[in-house]
């Protein structure tokens, strides 16, 4: 009988055994086109202005933030070295990010993200036009507040 083990037992429905990942002790990180998704609603509701400036692989692309401030100037934020982390398990949870350049031309930040193209091209570039990051980003060479 299909099914069915010998001696008529129901075989059991899914693997048993070490096998089986919990997602309580192994914690999934946030897709990045969800994530990017997430942060345009966040900037909006904060008042601010977001867009995207290059999609890039919708599982799991590097995240660049271009800072864009009133004077015409920018910020830039890249992911962090995962060497920043405290706790493994909470790296590969959090999106966390690092100033890659700050209170810079517009200029300077293409011409580094262009540069990170050319050795990721599955990288994501967010434009957002806010004065404060403030908790939009987890930044690791800021002091929490």
């Amino acid at each position: 009988m299909p099914g069915r083990a010998e001696g008529g037992k129901p075989r059991p429905s899914r693997p048993t055994g070490p096998a089986t990942v919990s997602t309580e002790s192994n914690p999934m990180r946030l897709k990045s086109e969800i994530f990017v998704s997430a942060l345009i609603r966040r900037v909006f509701a904060a008042g601010g202005f977001a867009a995207v400036e290059k999609k890039g692989a919708e599982a799991a692309g590097a995240i660049f933030v271009r800072q864009r401030l009133r004077d015409g100037r920018e910020n830039l934020y890249g992911p962090a070295p995962q060497s920043f982390a405290d706790d493994e398990d909470i790296m590969r949870a959090e999106r966390r990010f690092e100033t890659r350049l700050a209170d810079v031309e517009g200029e300077e930040s293409a011409a580094l993200l262009e540069r990170e193209r050319r050795f990721d091209s599955d990288l994501w570039v967010v434009e957002i036009e806010t004065d404060e990051i403030g908790t939009l980003l987890t930044l690791v060479d800021q002091p929490q507040a």
